[in-house]
């Protein structure tokens, strides 16, 4: 018997409170992974949600890792022979500091009115809880209402996502057979707006490194040895300045040798987006862009790659003045990559960068702190479509195409390891400060993100057939 998308909708619509009454107790568990104060907090978010699965009749279970534990849940209620869909999301979330920059408590989550309606305030909230929490409150709707769901299903949910996801890769690797599946779906991107959803088809990846440089070892009195001795602080902030040349590009060996242009079709549908420059630079108190030359703000964070300093640090940093030459200054730098370029390639160009540059006298030490390919996902499966379809019962209108500046290395990991596809479906907006103080997710890109996963879950099993 075919199942009705009308009632399952409906039921979403009547158990909304109740929705996001779950999405405050999720954001109340300070589920830092990246700070082991936090572990039994971390372990105790995983418990809860997979209580919340078992609650709504799935298999559920927490998993150990040599770091944070994983939930994976099954359910197997849909038709022999439906497709089967792997839904990926974390749980671990980023660390509140700076504390005092938040209005509202950040494990406390407050519902706040703001100029699109109620949003939610945690750290956490659409990054990614938030999101995780759309694809179970669907789940939910759709098994209270007909007992079932349309598609097999598998639930992942990692929480060491903020922290590179060290023990990923060796989980999938050890659990390939039970994690089989047609096709992988996150969500932990953005659309364009409120009411402009958006399919995600390119992500940068990543390849993060720390770098220290080592000069005298002690640190020297700069009056007695000033003038006279390499100062690290000074050679490294003079290294980190040839990073890019005049023109924004990013100067490290190779790094371009395998990066392509966009196809024409790519670049004229991306002129048609309904983006607003000025709006998107204003919403972080900018009035104007910089970065590559010659290229739209879009190209500059959907399709070229980048070099950016994270952090710097070395010396004295304390109240008052301390005249020290420091033995030692550090720096953390991260590159976003475009499709073909190869993380390993890139990560040697950028050691050879700084051992080229540093000082007689000196000692350069890099630290690898993670690596991921970008990925570009095919825009011709009947996967895509299915998701296509969903979004527009959801949004009465089709999902834009779109790329994505950041990097979830999930999705190459799906690719290499278990051979899947990933749709990359999510609805975050873009000034929902994510990784800062006042996080916040809209309830009506909550809503509508419920809504479109219970859609696509029957939109899905009909693209199939």
């Amino acid at each position: 018997m075919a199942l009705d998308l009308a009632p399952v909708l409906s039921r979403v619509e009547g158990d909304f409170d109740g929705a996001v009454s779950r999405l405050c107790d999720f954001l109340r568990i300070p589920s830092v992974g990246t700070d082991p104060a936090y572990d039994a907090e971390t372990k105790r978010c995983a418990e809860w949600l997979a209580a919340q699965l078992r609650d709504i009749g799935m298999e559920a279970s927490v998993r150990p890792t040599p770091g944070q534990p994983v939930v994976v849940a099954h359910d197997t209620s849909a038709p022999e022979g439906a497709p089967h869909l792997l839904y990926y999301g974390h749980y671990d979330v980023q660390p509140a500091d700076p504390l005092e920059l938040w209005e509202t408590p950040p494990f406390e989550p407050s519902l706040v009115e703001g100029p699109r309606g109620t949003r939610v305030v945690a750290r956490g909230a659409v990054d990614d809880k938030g999101q995780v929490m759309t694809i179970v409150e669907a789940l939910r709707a759709w098994k209270a209402e007909h007992g079932r769901l349309p598609c097999r299903v598998t639930v992942f949910v990692e929480g060491e996502e903020e922290s590179s996801s060290r023990n990923l890769v060796p989980f999938l690797e050890a659990n390939r057979d039970e994690l089989k599946a047609d096709v992988c779906v996150i969500s932990d991107t953005n659309m364009l707006g409120v009411d402009e959803p958006a399919i995600t088809y390119m992500l940068r990846g990543m390849v993060y490194n720390e770098v220290t440089l080592h000069g005298p070892a002690v640190d020297l009195h700069s009056g007695m040895y000033g003038g006279a001795v390499p100062n690290p602080i000074n050679e490294l902030c003079r290294i980190l300045g040839q990073l890019h040349d005049g023109q924004g590009r990013v100067q490290v060996p190779g790094f371009y040798d395998d990066v392509q242009e966009i196809a024409e079709e790519e670049a004229r549908a991306w002129q048609q987006i309904a983006f607003d420059e000025k709006a998107f630079l204003a919403s972080v108190g900018l009035d104007r862009s910089v970065g590559e030359e010659g290229r739209t703000v879009l190209e500059r964070v959907w399709s070229r790659p980048t070099c950016d300093v994270n952090g710097i640090w070395g010396g004295y940093q304390g109240e008052g003045s301390k005249t020290v030459i420091a033995a030692k200054a550090s720096a953390k730098l991260s590159c976003r990559l475009v499709p073909n370029q190869d993380p390993q390639k890139i990560r040697a160009g950028l050691r050879r960068f700084f051992e080229e540059r540093t000082p007689p006298g000196c000692r350069i030490e890099v630290t690898e702190m993670g690596a991921g390919a970008a990925i570009r996902v095919p825009t011709d499966s009947p996967w895509l479509a299915g998701a296509r379809r969903g979004i527009e019962d959801a949004f009465g209108k089709p999902p834009a195409m779109i790329g994505c500046g950041g990097s979830i290395p999930v999705a190459a990991a799906m690719q290499r390891v278990l051979g899947l596809d990933t749709l990359l479906v999510g609805f975050g907006l873009d000034d929902d400060r994510v990784h800062s103080p006042n996080e916040k997710f809209e309830l009506a890109c909550y809503r509508k993100g419920i809504r479109t996963h219970a859609a696509m879950l029957l939109r899905m099993a009909e693209a199939q057939r």
